[in-house]
C-alpha cells in the first residue's frame, strides 16, 4: 500500500509526515529509525564489534551486515537474536526476523 501524499483535506502533506508514513510501512516507529541504527551502531553493539561489523541495510525481514573477516560472521551468528533484539529496541524499529551476513575483504 502506497502512503497518501496528501493531507485529508487534499492539500500536500508535509515531507516529514510522508517519511514517517513510509517508515511505519517498513516497520519503524518513525523516519528516524534507520538514522538511529546507523548513527548509533557502535553504541548498540560495542566498539569491538563495530570496528569489524557494519550495518548495510534494514527492512522488516532482514538486517544485513558486512563483516571484514569470516570469523566475525561466526560471531554475528552467535549474537543472533540478542543483536536483533537490541536493534529493534534501540533503533525503534520492528524486530527483523533474521540477520544476513556479507563478508567483505
Amino acid at each position: 500500500m502506497t502512503p497518501n501524499p496528501y493531507d485529508d483535506d487534499g492539500g500536500p502533506r508535509a515531507l516529514q509526515s510522508s517519511l514517517d508514513a513510509v517508515s511505519r510501512n517498513l516497520g519503524m516507529k518513525d523516519s528516524q529509525g534507520l538514522g538511529r541504527l546507523f548513527a548509533h551502531w557502535e553504541e548498540l553493539v560495542g566498539a569491538g564489534i563495530a570496528s569489524h561489523v557494519q550495518p548495510v541495510r534494514l527492512d522488516r525481514e532482514v538486517l544485513v551486515v558486512a563483516v571484514d573477516h569470516p570469523a566475525w560472521a561466526t560471531q554475528v551468528r552467535q549474537l543472533g537474536d540478542d543483536l536483533l533484539d537490541r536493534v529493534a529496541e534501540e533503533a525503534g524499529v520492528a524486530r527483523p526476523r533474521r540477520v544476513e551476513i556479507r563478508v567483505r575483504r
